[in-house]
């Protein structure tokens, strides 16, 4: 019976991490962005992230998003670089019309630097993107 479910595969929702300028602060900050690309509004969206090594564990930071309207993006949270030696990992929970979906994002260790930046959807800045 486990061949009868279908699990669809999360298209058009990435996690990115921008480097941004703070001008509270006049610092620059590296924020995480959950974007939706799709053509439909993703509903009671959840994010669980944490970071790891074989060494070390981070506290798991949760955030909950009521509605995330089509061809949209929301902060999830700010990341210290301190953690880009570890891999991070965001764990996205949705539902898609009355379809829920999930999927895990990973940034293996030291992949997030300022030589790894591309262009991000929707949001006209550059950082790093797991899709």
């Amino acid at each position: 019976m486990k061949k009868d479910i279908q699990i669809p595969e999360v298209k058009d929702v990435y996690i990115a991490v921008v480097n941004e300028h703070n001008d509270i602060y006049n610092t620059n900050d590296w924020n995480a962005y959950i974007i939706n690309d799709k053509g439909v509004d993703l509903e009671m969206v959840l994010i669980v992230t944490n970071g790891y090594s074989d060494e070390k564990i981070t506290s798991t930071f949760r955030k909950k998003i009521d509605v995330l309207p089509k061809k949209s993006y929301a902060k999830i949270e700010l990341m210290p670089e301190e953690l880009f030696a570890l891999n991070n990992q965001f764990k996205v929970t949705f539902f898609e019309g009355n379809q829920m979906l999930d999927k895990t994002y990973l940034f293996r260790k030291n992949t997030i630097n300022l030589k790894a930046l591309q262009p991000i959807p929707l949001m006209d800045v550059k950082g790093v993107l797991v899709k």
